[in-house]
């Protein structure tokens, strides 16, 4: 059995497509979309942990000049978050 490749599709230009037909008709329907009990929690699951106390004590300290900033930490931090990154990726690939 021989497979024949000379088959070229045809590839139509997208101004010359012809255009599906427009609905004269729209009906007036109003459609509702309703989550199970278990879907809310698994969405909250998703969530991190926010501890509203610390966010407060951050936002009381930046209103009143106490927040330092550490730029060596920050550095620190990110350079190993890059690093992470990118040895996930080598990992996938």
């Amino acid at each position: 059995m021989k497979i024949d490749s000379s088959y070229k599709p045809v590839i139509q230009p997208l101004a010359n497509r012809p255009k599906p037909a427009a609905n004269a008709e729209t009906p007036n329907t109003t459609e509702a979309v309703s989550l199970s009990p278990l879907a809310g929690a698994l969405q909250v699951a998703d969530k991190p942990p926010v501890n509203s106390a610390r966010i407060q004590e951050i936002k009381d300290a930046i209103a009143q000049g106490r927040f330092k900033i550490n730029p060596e930490a920050i550095a620190g931090r990110l350079i190993d978050t890059a690093r992470d990154l990118v040895s996930a990726q080598q990992r996938q690939a």
